[in-house]
């Protein structure tokens, strides 16, 4: 494979990142010198790489011969002075500036005039690095993501300093190398990072606001939004330490308060609770898997429920009830509503219908009011039987997570009951307060506007944003095509009513969308 004008790469720092990228590069058949600060971090260092490369060949991968064939293009030393032949150095030591500054310095005097230098840092701005050597003009960011092997994404990072021909050849470095860049200015987090780490932050105040169970939030998005895994396995995973550190770099360039760390995120580090890498984070790691809340157990009901249906839509509730009724808007009753034990009142149902309904409702039926677009207390107070009344939400009618939410006007017992009869419907429930967007809207849509904010911006187009979450944190499709397939309207419509609630100047749709909600258009 052909790697461009560069032959042999540096790579400062052999962590797990770094040494990472040293097997992404030596599989590509470049020469690699991997520098580290004492023999005991450069025997760590060989320790990842053989590890890694051992999983491959263990999995089918790699063969044993190419396996010793990548190893041997990785020469490890402790002497900055190796890299004197390197046409490209790539810093990756942890995310400390002065520490960088220092690591560049070193790299001014050692290396020739005309090699590329790049950061692999996540959060730190990458102008003040480069700023700090005597050839800014050959700095760039190349931000890997973790685990490099695997991970498509590379972030190329220019900044005001960086001259074209750098940003060029490390473009064609990462495309050879069989990644895809996407190359944006130096600010704080940059694409990926800067989306992420809002809506992991917010799962975290949501969390620590008694919204939702970790459990029922890490659910609501896998079952509910598609995501390879919730927000908090996600954050331990990453490391809390790691995660907190992004979060200040951001929130130290933007004062967006969505990116100022939720207190919990910060005790956690302070008490030494960093996730997988310490045994406990969010959650506690090791022994059988990581662990998870003990729950009441729903009452049991046996068989399938009877479900009735005041107005129209959800079929994928209705069309799983042992029976079903529909109360429709001309007063007509295909079934027979007393008989039911979930009540769904859809969007649109006329008061008259609602309170007919609540009426004709047998003792001890649970009726959960949907419509998204008045609080859930007032939906409740209408029917005139609010110790009765859940608010219920599919935030996708196509998959199987139904979200629950009660009310302080909420009977005891009842949010119990209707998870119960959701569960003996074959769904999967979730349970939460009675906010705007419950689970699964409140956290995506604010994430949404922030990439609607992204792209509005100018600082990065469609294609590349929608990269950068699918390939670099394996979304299943990216947030400008997810706004398009949701619809501005309803992205509007949903954070007008969390900025309704809560005041939270970070929950205004952004122009752009609001642009495209009025004019009824795709953002792409």
């Amino acid at each position: 494979m052909s790697t461009g004008s560069f032959s042999k790469v540096g790579v400062v720092g052999l962590g797990t990142m770094g040494a990472g990228i040293a097997e992404v590069l030596a599989r590509g058949g470049l020469d690699v010198v991997g520098i580290e600060v004492d023999a005991g971090a450069l025997e760590r260092g060989r320790g990842h790489l053989e590890s890694s490369t051992g999983r491959a060949v263990r999995r089918g991968r790699l063969t044993e011969e190419a396996q010793r064939e990548l190893l041997g293009r990785v020469a490890l030393s402790t002497d900055f002075a190796d890299l004197g032949s390197c046409d490209l150095v790539i810093e990756a030591v942890p995310e400390v500036l002065d520490l960088k500054r220092g690591v560049f310095a070193r790299l001014d005097e050692v290396c020739r005039a005309d090699t590329v230098l790049a950061t692999n840092t996540s959060s730190l701005p990458v102008t003040e690095i480069a700023a700090s050597t005597r050839r800014p003009a050959q700095v760039v960011g190349v931000h890997f993501f973790n685990p490099a092997p695997v991970m498509r994404l590379v972030e190329v990072i220019r900044t005001v300093l960086t001259g074209p021909d750098a940003v060029r050849r490390v473009e064609e470095l990462v495309r050879a190398l069989g990644k895809t860049p996407v190359t944006i200015g130096d600010r704080a987090g940059f694409v990926a990072n800067r989306l992420l780490f809002g809506y992991l932050n917010q799962a975290a105040g949501m969390l620590e606001s008694g919204h939702a169970t970790r459990d029922d939030i890490d659910t609501a998005m896998t079952a509910g939004a598609g995501l390879p895994m919730g927000p908090f396995t996600l954050m331990d995973l990453i490391g809390l330490d790691t995660c907190l550190g992004v979060l200040e770099a951001i929130h130290a360039e933007t004062r967006d308060r969505r990116h100022a760390p939720s207190p919990v995120l910060s005790e956690l580090v302070r008490a030494g609770l960093l996730g997988r890498k310490t045994g406990r984070g969010f959650y506690t790691h090791g022994g059988d898997g990581q662990d998870k809340e003990k729950a009441e157990p729903s009452p049991e009901k046996p068989g399938k429920p009877s479900v009735g249906v005041v107005g129209e839509g959800f079929e994928a509730v209705i069309g799983k009830a042992d029976k079903a009724c529909r109360f429709l808007a001309d007063g007509a009753e295909v079934g027979d509503l007393t008989a039911c034990d979930l009540i769904i009142f859809a969007p649109g149902a006329t008061v008259e219908d609602q309170l007919a309904a609540a009426e004709a409702a047998r003792t001890g039926a649970i009726l959960a009011v949907t419509d998204p677009a008045v609080p859930i207390l007032r939906q409740a107070m209408a029917t005139g039987r609010p110790e009765d009344v859940v608010g219920l939400h599919l935030p996708e009618p196509d998959r199987a997570l139904v979200e629950i939410a009660t009310t302080d006007a909420c009977g005891a017992g009842v949010a119990d009951r209707a998870a119960a009869l959701i569960s003996s419907l074959g769904l999967t429930p979730v349970r939460c307060g009675g906010r705007a967007g419950f689970i699964v809207d409140a956290l995506r849509f604010p994430y949404l506007n922030d990439a609607a904010a992204m792209l509005g911006s100018g600082y990065a187009g469609a294609d590349d944003i929608d990269a950068a979450m699918t390939l670099g944190c394996g979304y299943p499709t990216g947030p400008i095509a997810d706004l398009d397939r949701l619809g501005a309207g309803l992205a509007v419509a949903v954070l007008r009513g969390m900025h309704a609630e809560t005041g939270d100047p970070a929950l205004v749709p952004v122009p752009v969308l609001q642009e495209c909600a009025t004019m009824g258009r795709p953002l792409r």
